[in-house]
């Protein structure tokens, strides 16, 4: 048996060790197990770029090769067909098919994402299209797990034309000469013969995170993807996310609130229920003495994770509200019920507004 157990070590040890002289470990890189979702990949992608990213670790000289290494990882194993190939025998495998491209991984995975680093918004003297504001609504379930969700965009695209037209249009200072030792000086509008171009619709796909625990109105930026402008850059396109109304829950901060609605017998004898939560697990709320209408139970650590820390979470307020039963009772019940509950009549008149 313990011959058996060895024999297994080596023949791992030694699938790992070749599998690593394949090329680097993608897996390790983004830090995921190997059956991990296409979601939890491009999750850990985010999460491991906002750290890495070179903008934030300018004492590491290591900085921009991991952050190479880490957008490797991220396009080989988010595209099923490189993932398998890659899970097959490793990056040489995609470097031999030509699979795995030499693009700026700061230009495409930051531009797809619609990241931002660094303090204050960079000024450019090139004019700039206009900024879109997309309001995108969605569900309580979607903020508390995290999600990706593509939409199509018709995006106008800038394609060349037949002619020219006047570019770079601008004021300069001209002098007149108006006659022997007589001369005036005015403003100009002079302008330079560019190429024509045109305006072409073109349908893009795009993904947009749902990030964990993002608030109410958070906004997402994606680079490039507004408005075009034909002599500069193109503005951006911001996603605004709306919170959907719940059935169930509604949400303050990163607080969850609920009602239940039990019976006057489970109000008065205790009772135990289980709630399903916003990723289906089940908070168990139990109570072993009488329940008033309002009363309030907190359940510490059921709330929202927090957006900045998402091992962080909220707390969950259950409030109870009693139903009546609605027949009604025979004398002899009335008694018996008088008996048990012991009050004394305590009518009081007050506003209650």
């Amino acid at each position: 048996m313990l011959v058996n157990n060895v024999y297994v070590c080596l023949i791992y040890f030694m699938s790992s060790f070749l599998f690593t002289l394949a090329g680097r470990d993608f897996y390790n890189i983004l830090g995921v197990s190997r059956s991990a979702s296409t979601n939890e990949i491009k999750k850990a992608y985010r999460k491991q770029a906002k750290a890495l990213h070179p903008d934030k670790n300018q004492d590491d000289p290591n900085a921009s090769q991991k952050f190479q290494d880490l957008g490797a990882a991220y396009e080989a194993l988010s595209d099923p067909e490189k993932r398998e190939l890659y899970d097959r025998c490793g990056e040489e495998c995609l470097k031999k098919d030509g699979m795995m491209n030499n693009n700026d991984p700061f230009a495409s995975f930051f531009g797809d994402f619609g990241f931002h680093f660094g303090g204050e918004p960079q000024h450019h003297e090139a004019p700039r299209g206009a900024d879109i504001v997309l309001e995108l609504t969605v569900s309580l379930e979607e903020l508390y797990n995290g999600n990706f969700i593509e939409i199509t965009r018709y995006k106008p695209v800038i394609k060349p034309a037949a002619g020219t037209r006047k570019c770079n249009c601008r004021q300069e200072m001209v002098t007149r000469n108006l006659g022997p030792g007589r001369f005036q000086m005015m403003q100009q509008t002079v302008c330079d013969e560019c190429p024509n171009v045109k305006l072409v619709n073109e349908e893009r796909l795009l993904e947009i995170e749902v990030e964990v625990g993002a608030p109410d109105n958070h906004k997402t930026r994606l680079r490039g993807e507004g408005e075009p402008h034909i002599d500069g850059e193109p503005g951006d396109l911001i996603i605004a996310f709306k919170t959907e109304r719940h059935q169930q829950f509604s949400r303050r901060g990163d607080d969850l609130y609920t009602n239940v609605t039990i019976s006057l017998q489970d109000a008065l004898t205790g009772f135990t229920i289980e709630l399903v939560h916003l990723d289906g697990h089940k908070v168990t709320v139990s109570r072993d003495k009488v329940t008033w209408a309002g009363a309030r139970v907190r359940k510490k650590g059921e709330g929202m994770p927090n957006f900045e820390n998402n091992n962080l979470h909220g707390n969950l307020y259950v409030t109870f509200d009693i139903e009546f039963p609605k027949q009604d009772f025979s004398e002899e019940d009335k008694e018996a019920m008088r008996k048990i509950l012991k009050q004394s009549p305590n009518n009081k008149l007050y506003n209650g507004l």
